[in-house]
């Protein structure tokens, strides 16, 4: 792994961990190996530069997953092989370990170039499932709210399980997420 790859690698576990402002170079330089040196040749312009680089690598590597999980049969296995993934990034970290992206968002004082590139991975995403819904004749307009409502729903319940300390949050909402997939795919269904 370069030394760009392993400062990313390790700002993305420290973001998803520790949110943005806990995120310290310090850290970083413990957790990565490389020296601060290493940072500044990298990312001349510091942590900011680097912790978008690295939102941006986690919103890419999480779209790039989406759409495997969007080659599934379903819809609806689509969206159950997401929400397990975070099932078990939750339960894989004892619940300490979130959503990099979201942490970005919430860091946009301290680092708002990351916060756009948190911005522009949230679109990826719901770019990627509203095409999916679309191709399963699920209406556009429709299917960009649902894929809204997706992220958006997952998202806020995996925060939940964060701090529940339990997955059930995650699967109640998943639950739902899947009634209102259903739903819209037989609102798209031509009539027999």
């Amino acid at each position: 792994m370069s030394a760009r790859e392993s400062l990313i690698a390790a700002t993305i576990d420290l973001v998803r961990r520790h949110g943005v402002a806990a995120t310290g170079l310090a850290e970083l330089i413990e957790r990565s190996g490389r020296s601060r040196r290493t940072i500044y040749l990298n990312f001349p312009e510091g942590k900011a530069e680097l912790v978008a680089a690295a939102v941006s690598a986690a919103g890419a590597a999480a779209a790039q997953m989406i759409r495997s999980f969007a080659e599934k049969p379903t819809v609806g296995a689509a969206f159950a092989a997401f929400a397990d993934t975070w099932t078990q990034v939750l339960t894989d970290s004892g619940f300490t370990a979130g959503c990099p992206i979201v942490a970005a968002t919430l860091g946009r004082s301290d680092a708002p170039e990351a916060a756009d590139a948190a911005g522009e991975a949230f679109r990826d995403w719901e770019t990627i499932l509203a095409t999916r819904l679309q191709e399963d004749g699920v209406a556009q307009e429709a299917a960009q709210s649902l894929a809204t409502t997706i992220i958006a729903a997952t998202e806020g319940a995996v925060i939940m399980s964060l701090a529940a300390r339990s997955t059930a949050p995650l699967e109640r909402t998943s639950q739902q997420i899947a009634t209102l997939i259903e739903h819209q795919l037989r609102a798209g269904a031509p009539a027999v």
